[in-house]
C-alpha cells in the first residue's frame, strides 16, 4: 500500500507544488532553477541507463541487473549532497549514485556482465564495489568512518541498503559501533516496501527510522520519491557528521516499482493496484510538474536532455558488447592487499592446468592422416 504517514518529511509533493518545511527549507535554499533542472535531467539519465542495462539483459547481454525504477529521486538527491572526499558504501542497486561519482556507464554493467569483481576503481571515484552481501557494507562504512575521525579530517562515509538489510546483523552491528565510536557515517535506508517478495510490513511494525535511536543515532524519515527533501536531510546528516556530532539514520520512503532484480517475477507476490498508486508519486514526475509549473520546461532543456539520454545509453551498450573478456588467471587479481604465498601457489597450479590443455591439444594430434 503506498505510505500515507504523516511522519515523513516533504517540500515537494506529488502534484509537483513545493512545500514549505521550516526544518528542510534552509538546506535547499541554494538549489536554483538552474540546478533543478540538473536533478531532473540525472534522474532522466539514470532512468534510461536503467532501462537499456535491463534491455541488455533480456537480449543476453548481461548475466543479471537490479533495476532502481522508482528510486531515482532517494539516489540523486542523496549523491548530489555529497563532497568528493566523502567516501560511499553501496548495496548493488546504487546505479544512479555511481553515475553521479562519474563511473562510466559500461562500468557500471561490468560486473553483472561478469567480467570484473569490481566495474570501478574504488579509489578514483571514493565509491566502493558493489556489496552483493545483504548489510556488510554498513560495517565497511563504519571502519572508514572510525579511520576517517582518527585522521583528522571532516570527510564521511555514506552507506546504502535497503528495508530488507535492516533486519540483518550487520547493520545493528554497524549501528553499535557508530554510535558507541560517534562514527562520521550517514546510514541511508531506501525503504522500497520489499525484501525481494517480503513487504516491509512483515518485519517492521513501526517505521524504520524508530529503531536507530534505541542505538543513539538521531534520524530522519522523509520522501524518498522528493529529490528535494532527500537533498536536504542529506546535508543535515552530513553537517552533522563533519561537526563531530556522530552518525545520523535517513529512511527514505521510496517504492520499487520493477522486479527486484531481472532474475524476479514481482507479479507473483505484488498487487497491481499497489503499483498504480505509487506510479502517481513518481519522482521524476513530480518534478516535471514542478519544472513546468516555473516555466523551466522548456523546448532547450528537454532536448539536452533527451541528447544527453540517448549518448549515455548509445555508450552503455557499445561498451557492454564490445566489452573483451578478461583473461582468466586475472580471477586472482586485488583478492589481497599485499603478496599472498597461498594465493601465488593456487595462481601457478590453476596456470598449468591452463597450459595442459594447450599441451593435450597437440600431442593428440592424429598422425599420418588417420583418424
Amino acid at each position: 500500500m503506498v505510505d500515507q504517514s504523516p511522519e515523513f518529511e516533504q517540500l515537494l509533493t506529488p502534484e509537483g507544488e513545493r512545500v514549505s518545511n521550516p526544518d528542510l527549507d534552509p538546506w535547499v535554499a541554494d538549489v536554483t532553477g538552474e540546478k533543478l533542472a540538473a536533478l531532473y535531467e540525472d534522474m532522466l539519465v539514470v532512468r534510461r541507463i536503467d532501462t537499456e542495462a535491463t534491455a541488455l539483459q533480456r537480449q543476453g547481454e548481461l548475466g543479471l541487473w537490479p533495476p532502481l525504477l522508482g528510486q531515482e529521486a532517494a539516489q540523486i538527491g542523496s549523491a548530489r549532497a555529497t563532497r568528493d572526499d566523502d567516501f560511499i558504501f553501496p548495496s548493488y542497486r546504487e546505479n544512479a549514485v555511481a553515475y553521479v561519482r562519474g563511473v562510466p556507464s559500461a562500468d557500471i554493467v561490468r560486473v553483472w556482465r561478469g567480467n570484473a569483481q569490481s566495474g570501478w576503481d574504488p579509489y578514483k571515484h571514493q565509491l566502493a564495489a558493489p556489496n552483493i552481501i545483504i548489510g556488510a557494507q554498513t560495517l565497511h562504512a563504519v571502519g572508514w568512518a572510525v579511520g576517517a575521525k582518527h585522521d583528522g579530517v571532516d570527510s564521511v562515509a555514506v552507506t546504502y541498503f535497503g528495508d530488507g538489510a535492516t533486519s540483518e546483523g550487520d547493520v545493528n552491528e554497524a549501528m553499535v559501533f557508530a554510535a558507541s565510536f560517534q562514527a562520521p557515517v550517514v546510514f541511508f535506508c531506501q525503504n522500497n516496501q520489499w525484501a525481494i517478495s517480503e513487504p516491509v510490513g512483515l518485519q517492521a511494525v513501526r517505521s524504520i527510522a524508530d529503531r536507530a535511536p534505541g542505538f543513539g543515532i538521531p534520524s530522519m524519515r522523509v520522501d524518498g520519491n522528493d529529490v528535494l527533501a532527500v537533498m536536504a536531510a542529506t546535508r543535515i546528516a552530513l553537517d552533522r557528521a563533519r561537526r563531530g556530532e556522530g552518525p545520523t539514520f535517513i529512511e527514505a520512503v521510496t517504492y520499487r516499482m520493477g522486479p527486484h532484480t531481472t532474475a524476479d517475477d514481482p507479479t507473483r507476490y505484488r498487487d497491481k493496484t499497489e503499483l498504480e498508486a505509487w506510479k502517481l508519486r513518481d519522482p521524476i514526475l513530480r518534478l516535471k510538474r514542478l519544472l513546468d509549473s516555473l516555466g523551466l520546461l522548456t523546448p532547450e532543456l528537454v532536448a539536452r536532455t533527451q541528447a544527453t539520454e540517448d549518448q549515455v545509453a548509445a555508450d552503455l551498450r557499445a561498451g557492454c558488447i564490445g566489452m573483451p573478456d578478461p583473461e582468466p588467471l586475472t580471477v586472482f587479481d586485488n583478492v589481497y592487499s599485499t603478496p599472498h604465498a597461498t594465493l601465488d601457489r593456487e595462481r601457478d597450479q590453476y596456470a598449468a592446468y591452463l597450459a595442459s590443455f594447450e599441451a593435450g591439444t597437440s600431442s593428440n594430434a592424429p598422425a599420418g592422416g588417420h583418424a
